[in-house]
């Protein structure tokens, strides 16, 4: 490892490993992606996150954010905003939610409590049986209005 080189944490050996088995591998530009994901406290758009690398050129943010979605290291929300959004996998992170605000696409992460977790089951389970499907997991995603876009 060179001197200047990050030491490598238990998050990018992981990615390293599910990127190893996409033939692909942890990049510096890749990791850097990952390092401003990790930091963040909600999806963030590619403007986003160029904004807080700006050493990242924008085409390559797109090329390897696809890279790292097909490897199932990030996870892409779209909203009806201008904007994807991208986040590490809730493999890596913890199963959550995701409030929505259908005015401007702001996503914030939702934690997924125990409570709500417990009554989310219970709905699911009675649809999945209802429909004659079996689930293998959810996303839940709560639309409305964020603070800066509700009227007073």
């Amino acid at each position: 490892m060179a001197a200047n080189a990050p030491r490598p944490t238990r998050l990018h050996e992981t990615i390293s490993a599910l990127l190893h088995s996409q033939k692909q591998r942890l990049t510096p530009t890749r990791r850097c992606i990952v390092d401003v994901l990790e930091a963040a406290d909600r999806p963030l758009t590619i403007p986003e996150i160029l904004d807080a690398r700006p050493e990242l050129a924008q085409s390559s943010a797109y090329r390897n954010l696809v890279v790292l979605e097909q490897a199932r290291v990030v996870h892409r929300l779209v909203t009806h905003a201008d904007f994807a959004r991208y986040e590490l996998a809730e493999d890596l992170t913890g199963h959550h939610h995701h409030l929505v605000c259908s005015n401007c696409g702001r996503v914030d992460d939702l934690p997924a409590t125990a409570a709500v977790e417990r009554s989310v089951a219970v709905a699911i389970d009675e649809a999945a049986r209802h429909a004659g499907f079996v689930t293998e997991h959810h996303r839940l995603d709560l639309v409305g209005l964020c603070s800066d876009c509700t009227p007073e």
